[in-house]
């Protein structure tokens, strides 16, 4: 660690000549740095830009514009004055909105959805709804269809990254306190709490830069395998759905079509299955317990911390501190995650393929192309592997959609669907490497366990009634015995 507490530098010593040596140290007109790592907030013309030597704010902020400056300080008040939990969720959603707004790379920016649109999304939910019907026993779980602009899926989506994010950034807070000294940490209440603050900023920037982008990239609510949006809305996103199809040769009714099957079809699986969408979160969650901070990388970012430049810590959560522990638990925890997140990702693919296959000429190119989607991610979704040590990607998609379409073959649509009445019904990892052997097993019938288990508990019931009834009985001869 530096000499000075927590790397705070002190200030600038005064040059020994005075105003000479204040015009010899601002030659050349070189910016200074970005003091607080927002944006336009450079220093053009550094401390002898116009009024630099006689008014101290020119000095410290150059020519910048007067909107900028308050706009500038306004973002570092809140970052240093929020209380909350882990992440400033906030300051997430701010960030992720004005990303939306600033457009994609290719230069698309944000658009309402219009009423043509909004027509067409709700008429493709519908007959991809119908057309579910005939290859699948889940009944239709989407109550609405909507379509959602980028700024709109943001806002929607929230409540399920802050369920996501916030135990890997519960955490960081907690390792940013500890690697200070003990002898230190009594009396460093005031900056371990700006610490704290300016963590919970910086994730929420990260996080907000990184669902902003994400919403430039999705076609839906379920895009990564997970339920993002409201229980029982089916919501695809028209504008990411144009550029989705933009390449492929495909007329546009067909992307949007089948776009709207993997929707509908996700629906279906999460509001019929009532433990699915608390196993996948859960499973997330126990992958987030057993990832450790990286301290030394914390230790070397809070030894330089300099609270006029939270760039640094931002860096150091874009340079990834998270590592899984190689613990058993840990694995099985990865497992369970990946094989769950394949298992849904490849009965969406089998059903989906089913019922497009007959009615869409283009069915398999765009199988095709969804499958190298989900397997390779984007560019926000490696932001999140980053900031939370995970990958929210079904490695084994391919191996669980063979798996899901044997299984249509060997049991018929019930008998296949049947599975997800119990988590412990569901294929294991090593069914993926073995599919054959897992499609001809005998599977346990919980429906009958449970109608056994019920029988026995009315017996029981049934006993005790009765054993009441003959201790009554002979409470009362007693009583008569005793008036005789």
């Amino acid at each position: 660690m530096s000499d000075t507490p927590f790397g705070f530098g002190l200030p600038p010593e005064e040059p020994e000549n005075g105003d000479e040596g204040k015009k010899k140290g601002n030659q050349g007109g070189q910016g200074g740095p970005n003091p607080f790592g927002f944006p336009g907030m450079g220093l053009p013309g550094g401390a002898g830009g116009p009024g630099g030597a006689d008014n101290p704010f020119a000095a410290m902020f150059g020519s910048m514009n007067p909107n900028d400056l308050g706009a500038a300080f306004q973002q570092l008040g809140q970052m240093l004055s929020y209380e909350g939990g882990p992440v400033n969720w906030d300051m997430a959603k701010d960030i992720a909105r004005q990303t939306v707004a600033q457009g994609t790379a290719d230069g698309v920016k944000d658009t309402s959805v219009g009423v043509a649109e909004k027509s067409a999304v709700e008429e493709a939910v519908r007959l991809a709804d119908h057309w579910l019907d005939g290859v699948t026993s889940l009944p239709s779980g989407a109550t609405t269809a909507v379509a959602w602009s980028r700024a709109e899926w943001v806002e929607a989506t929230l409540p399920v990254w802050k369920e996501l994010v916030d135990p890997v950034a519960e955490r960081v807070g907690v390792a940013m306190g500890s690697v200070l000294p003990e002898e230190m940490q009594a009396m460093a209440g005031p900056l371990l709490g700006m610490m704290r603050s300016m963590g919970g900023a910086m994730f929420g920037q990260q996080i907000g830069q990184a669902v902003g982008t994400l919403a430039g990239e999705v076609v839906g609510s379920t895009d990564i395998g997970l339920p993002l949006g409201p229980a029982g809305k089916a919501a695809l996103l028209p504008l990411n759905i144009e550029g989705f199809g933009k390449d492929l040769g495909v007329p546009a009714e067909e992307v949007r079509l089948y776009l709207a099957l993997r929707e509908a079809a996700h629906a279906r699986l999460f509001a019929h299955v009532p433990w699915l969408r608390s196993h996948l979160l859960g499973a997330v969650e126990g992958y987030a317990r057993g990832i450790k901070v990286d301290t030394s990388k914390l230790e070397d970012v809070v030894g330089q911390l300099d609270p006029s430049n939270p760039e640094q810590l931002q860096e150091a959560l874009q340079g990834g501190m998270f590592q899984p522990q190689d613990t058993p638990e840990q694995k099985a925890a990865l497992a369970r995650l990946e094989t769950a997140l394949a298992l849904v990702e490849g009965w969406v693919d089998a059903v989906v393929h089913e019922a497009a296959k007959p009615r869409l000429t283009s069915a398999d190119a765009m199988r095709e192309t969804m499958r190298r989607r989900r397997a390779s991610g984007g560019p926000a979704e490696q932001t999140f592997a980053t900031l939370i040590g995970l990958e929210l990607r079904p490695r084994r998609l391919r191996d669980a959609s063979r798996l899901w379409a044997s299984l249509t073959d060997a049991r018929g649509v019930d008998g296949r669907d049947g599975l997800w009445e119990h988590p412990d019904m569901l294929p294991t990892a090593s069914d993926l490497d073995d599919p054959d052997g897992f499609v001809h097993r005998e599977q346990l019938d919980f429906s009958e366990i449970d109608k056994m288990l019920g029988e026995a508990a009315q017996k029981r019931e049934q006993g005790k009634q009765g054993e009441q009834g003959k201790q009554g009985d002979g409470d009362s001869d007693g009583e008569g015995e005793a008036k005789k």
